[in-house]
């Protein structure tokens, strides 16, 4: 199907509340109770109901709900070639909770691993949509390989020239992605946020105002040498994120300090959480002088099931109408439903309520989606 080259007017960023068979099934497999065989067929057959549910509720863009990965990065980052997962000493700190042990470090030259296995993800999901709607993929951006602690300096003395390698191995991921199909491919960013943060509650990333600078070209300069050259016909976006576990999250502050560099990111499409006041105003978005691209505005909570008020969505949409025109607006969720399969603290039912009330306040903005 052809789709317009922007996100569409009631997106989202793609994460879903795993099923309980899948947490079933995953525990089993886990516990050595089950092969991986038959995980992968129960993954299968819960995939194949929340690609159907989604086009039931009438979403434009298709995801696999993430369901076979546990985290939102880690299971991208750990199938690099130079990149390995290792279980540090504690999680990262989330306001009132600590995620599980997990991080990912560099052991060897980055590189694209062109039998990553996203890439027969990606290909299951996209001949299950067989062209219903437009198949989406997310992935970390490249700058989530930038957060301290990462970094090997014996590998890499030269943090440029790490950067080219991890924007190089990027670059030919996205590419293989677009041979099986791909037209809709998201790049899903923290390390933004945590460049503007205020209050950032995980551990070591501290920095200097002069080292904020220079690590803020530097997030610009990776995203951008990673779309280099890309085909003209594929859609991709960013979501910058504040963090968000078990209904939790770990990062404040709004735009202001990244807007003008982020905004020069070869994208056609941002999604900016603004579902509370630790998100900022829309102020930073005139900072946004482009014509080729769009702004998604996360009005809509995915920490609660909770339904906002309707014309408080309408005035804060009409308020963004102030440094951006409406015809470059869309509407989604702030986040992700389970950026990692514990999930948000809200039912199934909630998720898609709220995915159903994004729609129908875009519709009754746009018209279409």
């Amino acid at each position: 199907m052809t789709e317009p080259l922007r996100p569409f007017r009631a997106d989202h960023v793609g994460s879903l509340l795993r099923t309980e068979p899948l947490k079933k099934a995953r525990q089993q497999y886990s516990e050595g109770e089950i092969p991986g065989t038959e995980l992968k067929k129960v993954e299968d057959q819960e995939i194949d109901k929340i690609i159907e549910k989604q086009l039931e509720v009438g979403l434009k863009s298709i995801t696999d709900g993430e369901f076979r990965r546990s985290y939102w990065h880690f299971d991208f980052l750990e199938n690099l070639t130079g990149i390995e997962d290792y279980e540090p000493e504690i999680g990262l700190t989330f306001n009132g909770v600590e995620t599980k042990k997990h991080d990912v470090k560099v052991v060897g030259k980055v590189k694209f691993n062109p039998e990553h296995p996203h890439f027969e993800h990606f290909d299951y999901l996209h001949k299950k949509v067989n062209g219903r709607a437009a198949s989406k993929v997310s992935i970390p951006s490249p700058n989530q390989l930038f957060h301290p602690n990462i970094l090997n300096q014996e590998i890499y003395p030269d943090i440029y020239e790490y950067a080219k390698d991890v924007s190089e191995a990027y670059r030919q991921s996205i590419l293989k992605f677009y041979e099986l199909g791909c037209r809709y491919l998201q790049i899903d960013d923290v390390y933004w946020a945590g460049l503007a943060a205020t209050t950032q509650l995980i551990k070591n990333r501290e920095r200097t105002a002069e080292e904020k600078e220079e690590a803020i070209k530097l997030a610009a300069k990776v995203v951008n040498d990673a779309l280099a050259d890309l085909p003209e016909d594929l859609l991709i976006t960013t979501h910058i994120c504040r963090g968000n576990y078990q209904s939790s999250w770990a990062i404040t502050g709004g735009y202001e300090p990244i807007a003008k560099d982020l905004f020069t990111e070869k994208l056609q499409g941002f999604f900016l959480e603004y579902d509370d006041n630790r998100s900022g105003d829309f102020e930073p978005l005139r900072h946004f002088n482009r014509d080729d691209a769009y702004i998604v505005l996360g009005l809509f909570t995915s920490k609660t099931g909770e339904l906002e008020n309707k014309q408080n969505i309408l005035d804060r949409l009409d308020e963004a109408t102030k440094y951006v025109s409406k015809e470059q607006l869309c509407l989604s969720p702030q986040c992700g439903f389970a950026s990692t399969e514990e999930g948000n603290i809200l039912s199934e039912e909630d998720q898609w309520k709220k995915l159903s009330y994004v729609i129908e306040t875009a519709k009754e903005v746009y018209g279409e989606l």
